[in-house]
């Protein structure tokens, strides 16, 4: 057998860099490159490879771990998972930054392979700079702490070692169903050490996504479970994007007149100007889509795994007949709500499912004028929130319409947190697949802005917004400097409301006066943080990274910058000042939050009171 000798380190980027994944013939690379962030624990290991790597994988340089970590999984996300990042870090503190962004793709079940660099494995210098001492377990670093929040996690303690864990690294991050977080842990003297690897192991290696087929007794009982209904419904997830279902799913819609609602990671599958379409579901859902969902008999459930939000804590279903089916690639999501399961590929499934269902002439109770009503009830609805005016400042969801109003067809928007996700996905209009980019399986502060960056990368053409409140852009802001480093152009649009308005909203609504939650500062009367708003100047911070920024308290004031960001070159920051609690309310919906069952305040009781009688209205599993 013919071998080559490299480091452990030289050995994974020339293995990384032919790794190719074929959908539906369509071949192509697979791992675009590694973000990274150099520290001892990794600098003269994967540093050195990368320095001299021969091969065509792009090096970025981060500014913090979990933001480039972000950044890869947007990237990813934005690709429809067909192509990736590795993110590589130091030991200690900069593998310990990339957890939460490991746990974000995770959730959302995003592929991003992290390279953590990891203590020595020959303990020599034990314990060396940076290292976590269990005196119990000698073998834990810092690094275990990615266990719980990945889909695939090993320790490369010999070189050799690498051979095996890279194709399960592999097998993981190209499969729809396990994907996820990958965790890769290189103990700095490893990442160093030579060996004389096959070099059969760096041939490339296509991986193939098979659309997987629904089975005929499958396919039997969810044709069954269809044709019993006369009002089913549709949630579109974000499998339907992943599918490359989006066609599929409005012929199937149309076909039979089924309504079409949408999840965070389903919504712009469908525009919002088809008939069929009924906009979100769920606790951020529009009132057309809530009012067809308490009436279902049937829910279609297509790609998602009905997390809390669409399903309302299980509570958006009222008709006590109602069933479930669920079409998806994973087992473990389709049996969610004890559904009829349909374990398949979304854009095959629907396709076969249309031809059974019209060889039966199946037909829905719906009318057609009761479906244009309800949606144009919505729409008219939609329309007066973007319309709203006080006299007193701006009003977010007038910012909003501004916005939507302003940007074109195949722009995108990304978001993950505060009070925007439940407006954008309540009103936000969107024409085109892909251009609604919303991180809400962790609903990750700080994702905003590197996400931008990660979506600009996998878009370069496109106009890209990171629409960000001003707790989230305090979190995490880093990988804007990144974007002008690498020449890719963000426009970041910052609601500056004093604080985590949208936690805010939800501490008062269940009985609290509001606590700790604004950015105000601390009087010394009461002791408390009920002074006047801190005064903080976003677009100066902006421009302090080189960004050109720009700011907005009227209306005509953020027409005036939206020109004149799309005309700059490189990244831009829009600081808008919105009023608090100016956002959308619920529409017929409810979201499960804990409430204290005894407490000295009245109006606590009363919600915790209420809380108890509407647990004994809800689908307990």
């Amino acid at each position: 057998m013919s071998t080559i000798r490299l480091t452990m380190a030289q050995a994974l980027l020339r293995f990384l860099d032919n790794q190719y994944i074929s959908v539906d013939g369509q071949e192509q690379k697979f791992v675009k490159g590694v973000m990274g962030i150099f520290g001892h624990g990794n600098v003269t290991g994967i540093g050195e490879a990368l320095e001299n790597d021969k091969g065509q994988l792009e090096f970025i340089q981060g500014k913090n771990e979990q933001g480039m970590a972000h950044a890869a999984m947007a990237f990813a996300k934005q690709n429809n998972r067909l192509e990736i990042f590795a993110c590589t870090s130091s030991i200690g503190p900069g593998a310990l930054n990339m957890v939460t962004a490991a746990g974000t793709a995770t959730v959302n079940r995003i592929p991003v392979l992290f390279l953590p660099g990891d203590i020595f494995a020959c303990r020599q210098p034990d314990p060396v700079l940076q290292q976590i001492e269990d005196p119990t377990d000698y073998t834990i670093s810092a690094n275990d702490a990615f266990k719980p929040v990945s889909r695939y996690w090993d320790r490369i303690s010999r070189p050799e070692q690498l051979i095996t864990a890279a194709l399960q690294a592999m097998r993981v991050l190209t499969d729809p169903v396990d994907t996820g977080a990958v965790t890769l842990s290189l103990p700095q003297d490893v990442q160093c050490e030579a060996y004389d690897y096959p070099e059969e192991f760096f041939a490339k290696r296509v991986h193939y996504i098979e659309r997987r087929l629904p089975t005929t007794g499958a396919l039997q009982r969810v044709v069954a479970a269809i044709q019993s209904a006369q009002r089913p419904l549709i949630i579109a997830g974000g499998g339907v994007h992943y599918s490359l279902a989006t066609q599929e799913l409005i012929a199937f819609a149309e076909k039979f007149g089924i309504p079409v609602t949408e999840t965070q990671a389903g919504k712009s599958a469908v525009a919002w100007n088809h008939p069929l379409y009924m906009g979100a579901i769920g606790v951020t859902g529009s009132l057309a889509s809530n009012k067809l969902a308490k009436e279902a008999d049937l829910i279609i459930c297509v790609g998602t795994r009905l997390a809390d939000f669409p399903t309302a804590s299980k509570s958006a279903f009222q008709n006590p007949d109602v069933q479930f089916l669920s079409i998806n690639v994973s087992s473990f999501d389709a049996m969610k709500l004890d559904s009829t399961m349909l374990v398949a590929d979304a854009k095959e499934a629907l396709i076969a499912l249309q031809q059974k269902l019209e060889q039966s002439n199946y037909k829905v109770a719906y009318q057609a004028e009761q479906l244009q009503t309800l949606k144009a009830e919505w729409d008219s609805e939609v329309d007066r929130l973007y319309s709203l005016e006080r006299e007193d400042g701006l009003v977010q969801t007038r910012v909003l319409g501004e916005l939507n109003s302003f940007l074109g067809k195949e722009d995108v928007i990304v978001c993950a947190a505060g009070s925007l996700p439940g407006d954008l996905h309540r009103v936000w209009r969107s024409e085109a697949p892909q251009t609604y980019h919303m991180e809400y399986g962790f609903s990750c502060m700080g994702y905003e802005v590197s996400g931008a960056f990660g979506v600009k990368l996998a878009h370069p053409h496109r106009e890209v917004y990171s629409f960000v409140g001003d707790g989230s852009f305090l979190m995490l802001h880093s990988e804007l400097l990144t974007s002008i480093q690498e020449g890719k152009k963000i426009n970041v649009i910052l609601l500056n409301n004093h604080g985590f308005q949208c936690i805010h909203n939800l501490q008062r609504g269940h009985g609290s006066n509001g606590f700790g939650n604004e950015f105000r500062f601390r009087e010394e009367e009461s002791g408390r943080l009920t002074g006047g708003y801190m005064p903080i100047d976003f677009s100066l911070i902006a421009q302090g990274l080189g960004v050109k920024a720009f700011s907005a308290t009227t209306i005509d004031e953020l027409r005036s910058a939206l020109e004149s960001a799309k005309k700059e070159e490189s990244s831009t920051l829009i600081e808008i000042r919105v009023l608090p609690g100016t956002n959308t309310g619920d529409y017929e919906s409810w979201w499960r939050v804990g409430v204290a069952e005894v407490s000295e305040s009245e109006k606590v009781n009363q919600a915790s009171d209420k809380l108890g009688q509407k647990l004994l209205q809800i689908k307990p599993y």
